[in-house]
């Protein structure tokens, strides 16, 4: 291991003061213990090392094995030094690291352009596997292109889909639990996206609190256009480089980023871009904005502003709150500059900046403007309102237009399934629709949990009533909604409010 030299140009005096704040306070550097009691008296947790108790793995399901408890040391050598370079890496990707990989994957998924599935892959896994490990050592591995699939988004696009072949995602997985061994110590607190232990509703929470309790008064609504396709690979292999030195993992990210995609049995070259769908991708990506968007929005909201910034960012979608418009102007103008130099670009639709807070209610009321505009995120509408005693609240409702999506697929769905034995289809229901609820039946949104049970069991109405003349007649509304109350969960509010978990967590040091 050696320490790193600058290899990025402007980006490395922004490493240097990476921060580890949660949220919006002004934070310190990274990895640094004095740092770290600085930014947790600020944010009302207990001192706590956030990432170096995490257990190294969990245990191999056939082998009973764990993963070497040599990757406990790079987390910590990582987290006491933010500028160590790891020179000697590839041996962490071990033969026991490899099968642990082929057992955590998922076993009925689609295939890539090998054809292979999980369960003929297991019948040999003794011998294929240490051939594997052979192979990655002497450098014979081969990675393969992606098979690319097209999967429907909510507003009627389509996004591109990258299916691996199953020893790709074998290998990604075992580097991934690698690479996320240096860069859980350097990720900020506002990144949520992809990372073990965070989840969606935890960047929501954040989101909801910081504009209930900081002075926000703009809202910076952003998305970057075809992140994933427009990923620069040799800015993302500079940027790995400030803290891997290991040539042999970083030839194997270069075979993945240049394996290509295999589509209507073409193949064409990837010189741009990380296959969404990879295991690795999210990891890369996050690694890629981590020094183009959150290093620098540290830096700028420190050295630039002059009041409160907040910042959430889950993947490529993010969200940030300012105390005066000044600043959010300043700060959209230079992302654009910023993101151009790295071949990215905001989305002209999904980009815009509106007045939302704690007092937007009032001073659009005195200037005759109307309400606050609204904005989504994750999957939320949000709103500002004030509760009855008069306490500003920020509600989140299912977006409306996913909401809709979900009910057309569910409706054609349901029409395939349309004479299956009822209590077949009534046990699939459910489980759609515990899944749907287990996501989005947060506080606030209970009127419209309770709308998307109705509106589904119209939809099941109307498909049973379809199946003869005399089904139209039988199949009265009360009889549906026997039917519905013995298959459907009840639509109620599952999650706790945002500020309790929140802050729990800061209590607990799970940050």
């Amino acid at each position: 291991m050696e320490r790193s030299e600058n290899t990025t140009g402007g980006t490395a005096d922004m490493n240097a003061d990476g921060k580890s704040d949660e949220l919006v306070v002004p934070s310190t550097p990274a990895n640094n213990d004095a740092a770290e009691a600085s930014a947790e008296s600020v944010e009302e947790r207990s001192s706590a090392e956030r990432n170096s108790e995490q257990p190294a793995s969990g245990r191999t399901p056939s082998r009973k094995k764990p993963r070497s408890r040599g990757l406990h040391g790079v987390r910590e050598a990582a987290r006491k030094d933010s500028h160590l370079r790891f020179t000697a890496l590839l041996h962490h990707v071990s033969e026991e690291a490899l099968f642990e990989s082929f057992y955590a994957l998922k076993k009925n998924v689609a295939v890539g352009v090998d054809q292979m599935t999980w369960h003929e892959y297991e019948r040999d896994v003794e011998t294929r596997i240490p051939d594997l490990h052979g192979r990655i050592h002497r450098g014979a591995y081969r990675a393969k292109p992606s098979r690319r699939t097209w999967i429907p988004k909510a507003d009627g696009k389509q996004r591109p889909l990258g299916i691996a072949a199953l020893e790709d995602k074998i290998v990604q997985q075992a580097v991934l639990w690698v690479l996320q061994s240096v860069y859980e110590q350097d990720f900020l607190g506002f990144s949520y996206g992809f990372r073990p232990g965070r989840s969606q509703h935890q960047a929501l929470d954040a989101l909801n609190v910081a504009l209930t309790e900081k002075r926000v008064n703009w809202i910076l609504d952003a998305d970057i256009e075809g992140f994933f396709g427009a990923i620069d690979h040799s800015w993302l292999i500079k940027f790995l480089e400030h803290r891997i030195g290991d040539r042999r993992v970083l030839r194997l990210i270069r075979k993945w980023l240049r394996a290509g995609v295999l589509e209507d049995g073409e193949w064409s070259r990837t010189d741009v871009g990380s296959p969404q769908g990879a295991v690795i991708s999210p990891l890369l990506s996050n690694v890629f904005l981590h020094y183009v968007f959150d290093l620098w929005v540290n830096w700028w909201r420190r050295h630039c502003c002059h009041g409160e910034v907040i910042v959430v960012r889950y993947a490529d979608d993010f969200v940030m709150g300012f105390e005066h418009k000044s600043d959010a102007q300043a700060c959209l103008a230079a992302l654009h500059e910023r993101f151009g130099k790295f071949g990215l670009k905001l989305h002209a639709e999904k980009t815009r900046l509106l007045e939302f807070g704690r007092w937007a209610i009032a001073r659009r009321r005195s200037s005759g403007e109307g309400r606050p505009e609204t904005f989504n995120f994750l999957g939320f509408t949000h709103v500002c309102s004030h509760t009855r005693g008069g306490r500003f609240i920020v509600w989140r409702l299912s977006m409306r237009r996913r909401v809709t999506a979900t009910l057309a697929r569910i409706k054609k769905e349901l029409r395939q399934r349309m004479h299956d034995p009822l209590g077949d289809t009534g046990r699939w229901l459910r489980r759609v629709v515990q899944g749907w609820l287990n996501y989005h039946a947060v506080p606030g949104n209970s009127d419209r949990i309770h709308g998307f049970v109705y509106a589904l069991g119209r939809i099941w109405l109307r498909v049973l009533r379809r199946r003869s003349q005399r089904a139209s007649r039988t199949w009265t509304w009360k009889r549906m909604r026997r039917v519905l109350n013995k298959y459907l969960p009840r639509p109620r509010i599952l999650h706790p409010s945002p500020d309790t978990r929140f802050h729990a967590r800061l209590k607990a040091g799970a940050v």
